[in-house]
């Protein structure tokens, strides 16, 4: 566990909505761009304190490359730190790698989703996959020498050989990390509210997932949480803060945070971000980091959980097929069989274990 905390900073720009986002951003506004970049430095200089993991996520990030170091320069860095930008193919160029390079970003996460054309079209991405190739080449000659590939699985058409050739494309190139997730339909989205044709039902998702995990094994991404693979010593230090319950600061317009023993949010507001001294805040949890959230949390690991709190679980435990957990070295996790269906195991533990937390 890191003695620093994580700082997560939410940037709210994006040329066009996606139409599976729920994420808050605002499409255009270029002209609130720098004043954001400096409502973010701002806030940042009310906490006097080193961090060690930094992550610029979005929206698209990448939009706001140039006002990166200022917003850097204001707060203290840890000397060593993992500094992560997110970056979209269709709206970052060699000029945007090199501008974030020097402002000191050391990892991107791009946003690939596919190398397939026709299924990226139906993503309503704005970038085909030789623009996304073409952006992880331009981030190594960059200096950048961790680059992480998000995939989405249950893409509307996507096949078995669609899915095992953008694996395939993937690891020829300097991708040390991929992230894959599963397409989701959330309510308040256009996919959500009018979902597309061919949509992957369960069956086919837990296809796809097994397929995506032997494949990045294959290619020497090994699995170190439900979505994220990497080659040794490429995991996503900011990330695991989430998931080993670790602190972490939330700044920008949609921002969470984990911080000083409360959880709180930051509202969906752009303008009122902007225009705010000091960014306003609600209180979502006052006592977070209890046993069932870091329960929940950690057997989202491969790592997995200790012997102190899995053991209320036990008797619980009966009641799954056994190929769907394991128990070695004092840590209870789950199996590549076990991690598709990890939402229908945790509610199954978390009901039947003992009384007495």
């Amino acid at each position: 566990m890191s003695n620093y905390r994580g700082l997560y900073i939410h940037v709210p720009f994006c040329v066009r909505k996606c139409p599976y986002c729920d994420f808050y951003s605002v499409a255009g506004a270029e002209s609130l761009r720098a004043d954001y970049a400096a409502a973010v430095a701002r806030n940042l200089r009310h906490y006097h304190e080193r961090f060690d993991t930094v992550y610029f996520g979005g929206g698209t990030p990448n939009l706001i490359a140039e006002h990166m170091g200022e917003i850097l320069s204001a707060a203290d860095i840890a000397p060593g730190a993992e500094i992560t930008a997110e970056c979209n193919p269709a709206s970052a160029d060699p000029d945007t790698l090199t501008a974030m390079r020097k402002a000191g970003v050391n990892r991107i996460s791009v946003g690939v989703q596919s190398m397939q054309d026709n299924e990226l079209k139906q993503l309503g991405r704005l970038h085909d996959s030789a623009q996304a190739e073409q952006l992880i080449i331009s981030a190594q000659k960059a200096g950048f020498d961790n680059i992480s590939a998000d995939v989405m699985l249950g893409v509307p058409g996507q096949t078995a050989q669609s899915l095992s050739d953008t694996i395939e494309r993937l690891a020829e190139l300097p991708v040390q990390h991929i992230s894959a997730y599963m397409l989701t339909l959330e309510p308040a989205t256009p996919f959500g509210k009018s979902p597309p044709k061919d949509m992957a039902d369960d069956e086919q998702m837990a296809d796809l997932y097994a397929l995506c995990r032997q494949l990045c094994e294959k290619h020497g991404f090994v699995q170190y949480e439900i979505s994220n693979f990497a080659r040794e010593g490429y995991q996503c230090r900011h990330n695991l803060k989430y998931w080993r319950d670790e602190e972490y600061l939330g700044i920008g317009a949609a921002a969470h945070s984990f911080y000083g023993g409360k959880r709180f949010a930051v509202p969906k507001d752009l303008r009122r971000f902007i225009a705010e001294p000091r960014q306003p805040v609600e209180i979502t949890d006052d006592s977070p980091g209890d046993y069932d959230e870091r329960v929940m949390m950690g057997l989202r690991l491969s790592e997995g959980i200790p012997e102190e709190l899995y053991k209320p679980l036990e008797k619980a435990l009966r009641l799954l097929p056994g190929e769907y957990y394991r128990l070695k070295n004092g840590r209870l996790s789950l199996t590549g069989k076990g991690f598709p269906v990890y939402n229908y195991i945790v509610s199954l533990l978390l009901a039947h274990k003992e009384d007495g937390l």
